[in-house]
């Protein structure tokens, strides 16, 4: 006995799912409900034995009914009201730049403390990208000058730097 309403069920789906389907995408434009809005209609009908015995025009009606009562009661949901399907997906997401961001501030703060000849050999040799030679010429100075200014830069940014809280 328990296999007729699960057969009268699978019949049921079978003959009217698409209709059905096709009815509520014509409703709202959107494929993706109407097959949630079916699959709760027969869940009802599952849930209520009595429809699947009646005759084939009742079955029919009170399934377009159920459907339409469906999206009805969604389209007047609050959450029709404030949510928006979309058929693109979000940019990617990025990672978060902010301790990056707060890296940069500490180390431009750290690097004010400098000489200007100690901070120009350290953002020309490692914001710049220069090599000691090309840092020798553009400052004019000897390339061991260009080297011992760069020794003592680094160490009195690492000594700004943990004055900052940041170990080394």
């Amino acid at each position: 006995m328990a296999e007729e309403p699960d057969a009268l069920l699978r019949a049921l789906h079978q003959a009217y799912a698409r209709p059905l389907q096709s009815y509520v995408v014509r409703l709202t434009g959107d494929r993706a409900f109407a097959e949630d809005v079916v699959q709760e209609a027969m869940v009802r009908a599952w849930r209520h034995p009595e429809v699947l015995a009646r005759e084939e025009g009742a079955t029919r009606a009170w399934l377009y009914t159920v459907v339409r009562n469906l999206v009805i009661d969604d389209r007047r949901s609050a959450r029709h009201a404030r949510e928006r399907t979309t058929d693109a997906a979000p940019d990617t997401p990025q990672p978060d730049a902010t301790q990056a961001v707060l890296d940069s501030w500490l180390v431009a703060d750290a690097l004010e403390q400098l000489t200007p000849e100690h901070r120009a050999v350290v953002v020309g040799a490692y914001y710049g990208g220069r090599s000691v030679a090309e840092l020798a010429r553009d400052h004019d100075i000897p390339e061991g000058t260009v080297k011992s200014r760069m020794h003592y830069a680094l160490r009195a940014l690492r000594l700004a730097l943990q004055e900052r809280g940041v170990s080394a």
